[in-house]
């Protein structure tokens, strides 16, 4: 069965920078979309950014989009999401999403 794995949450000091991978181990991703949301606590889940794996197509939440890259490689097996210049309200736990399965999580903090 698919399973998706995040990696590269950490503790974050604010105007740093982070780098979020998500993997699906034995498996490719193919030329379906792929998905980054994001919860913090005590509030609800949010869109991040997506990538068509088919042609690399990315969307992006707009208040973020100018600080957030998300990427994936040609071999089909991995997807990134870089932000940049990150704030307390970028703390949460992340996501990767695709079709109808989910990660556990990675949790990012910001804070100094």
């Amino acid at each position: 069965q698919l399973r998706l794995v995040e990696s590269g949450g950490g503790v974050v000091p604010p105007g740093g920078s982070l780098r979020l991978t998500c993997t699906a181990p034995g498996h490719k991703f193919g030329i379906n979309k792929v998905s980054w949301y994001r919860q913090a606590p005590g509030k609800e889940c949010e869109f991040v950014a997506s990538i068509m794996y088919s042609n690399g197509t990315p969307e992006y939440k707009a208040s973020i989009e100018h600080r957030t890259t998300i990427s994936r490689d040609p071999g089909q097996t991995t997807v990134w999401l870089v932000m940049n210049v990150m704030e307390p309200a970028d703390t949460g736990t992340y996501y990767c999403i695709l079709g109808t399965f989910w990660g556990q999580g990675t949790q990012v903090t910001v804070s100094a």
